[in-house]
């Protein structure tokens, strides 16, 4: 067993530990500024004044530990992930990059080790947007992003985003405190379970990653003619349903035949929806994704031209929103680099990734280069109470981030 391997049993507990922080009991799901938000950066404060770091909680909710730099105005390095989930969510996805880092900078702390930059880690309150509808809040607050307009935005109970803020003692108008400086940041650097089987069928314990995919999200709407199951001949319908079938058939058709591009339709709704009735009316969803911009946009061309020609062969009208979009954020070169060289420096092949999941990488790429690992997990699966890792994975993946900052160089 190597060095790591106390610290990985100690990670794999933690976990445990904020799995049991939910507000259903039935399943895990840890939302923004409820009372199991508290608690888990109660338990993540608590980790990282052991660990030998100070502590705060910044103007949106987010929960900060420094390890501190002798050196007279040390610069910055920041490593985290978010402590929210999903409903029915993974003990690992968010949780693993916060209290890895937390038990490395133990590591660091029980060799005497100092650094001549600050270790920034910080556990972000919401990057899932499950409570409010708008993702990444507690990451773009960092980066000055947050939006007035915000304060409107309202939960299932009809509660708003500023009065859960006062509920929880945090104040939405100030709010702009928790911005930080970009000219002392060295960089973010995010530890993540890759939520995708590439390590895994691979063989690999952990990846870096090149590129976090930029998305775009529409509702597509067709209108056709609702009638009669039995009456109107099959030569005479103008049936939305079937339309819609064609479509995305064609989504899947088209994105299947350009490597690099993802594109998927996971909703759809129908009217009236009965079984004796020709669809009239239907809505369905397409997310398209990719690391280059640019392909992406091209084969969403291609997509849409073909909406068209359907639409218009089948004499049923397309109306699309825009419902998203969010540009491909390329990793900086210098800091994948260091964690190659640290996956290198562990003995792991290094295996260079993208990531079609978006991350709070996304939004600090606004103010700092970013980094991110991966961590092998069980089939690809994320957002799922089946989320399972490996314990020596976990070992792993605090060798490649220990040896990583321990050799960072910077000027």
């Amino acid at each position: 067993m190597s060095e790591f391997a106390e610290l990985a049993t100690q990670v794999m507990a933690r976990c445990e530990m904020l799995g049991t922080l939910s507000q259903n009991p039935n399943c895990l799901d840890r939302r923004y500024l409820t009372d199991q938000h508290r608690l888990a950066n109660q338990l993540a404060s608590g980790w990282m004044i052991e660990a030998g770091m100070t502590t705060w909680q910044d103007a949106v909710g987010n929960i900060w530990g420094r390890y501190t730099s002798t050196v007279p105005n040390a610069p910055r390095l920041i490593l985290g992930s978010h402590l929210d989930t999903v409903p029915n969510g993974g003990k690992y996805d968010g949780m693993l990059g916060v209290v890895a880092a937390i038990s490395m900078v133990a590591m660091f702390d029980g060799l005497q080790r100092k650094l001549p930059f600050h270790i920034d880690i910080v556990g972000f309150c919401d990057e899932e947007g499950t409570r409010f509808g708008t993702t990444l809040l507690g990451s773009r607050a960092l980066t000055g992003k947050w939006q007035d307009s915000w304060r409107n935005l309202k939960d299932e109970d009809g509660i708003s985003l500023a009065q859960a803020m006062e509920n929880f003692g945090l104040n939405f108008d100030e709010v702009s405190s928790a911005s930080i400086s970009r000219t002392d940041i060295l960089g973010y650097i995010e530890l993540h379970i890759e939520q995708g089987p590439v390590l895994e069928q691979e063989n690999l314990p952990v990846g870096v990653v090149s590129a976090i995919a930029g998305a775009q999200r529409f509702t597509i709407t067709i209108e056709g003619m609702a009638g009669h199951a039995g009456t109107v001949p099959m030569s005479m319908r103008f049936d939305a349903l079937a339309a819609s079938a064609e479509m995305i058939l064609a989504v899947e058709r088209i994105s299947h035949q350009r490597p690099g591009v993802v594109a998927t339709v996971g909703k759809i709704d129908n009217a009236p929806n009965g079984v004796n009735v020709i669809s009239g009316r239907t809505h369905f969803s397409l997310d398209i994704r990719s690391e280059d911009d640019a392909l992406r946009d091209t084969v969403l061309a291609e997509i849409m031209q073909n909406f068209g020609e359907i639409a218009a062969k089948r004499k049923v009208t397309l109306s699309v929103e825009q419902t998203h979009s969010a540009p491909a954020v390329l990793c900086d070169d210098n800091l994948k680099q260091a964690l190659v060289h640290g996956v290198e420096l562990s003995g792991i092949a290094p295996r260079v990734l993208a990531s079609g999941a978006g991350h709070d990488a996304m939004a600090m790429a606004d103010i700092c280069p970013v980094a991110m690992l991966f961590t092998r997990c069980k089939g690809g699966i994320s957002h799922h109470p089946g989320e399972s890792i490996k314990e020596s994975d976990v070992e792993a993946s605090l060798s490649v981030l220990f040896k990583t900052i321990e050799n960072l160089r910077y000027t």
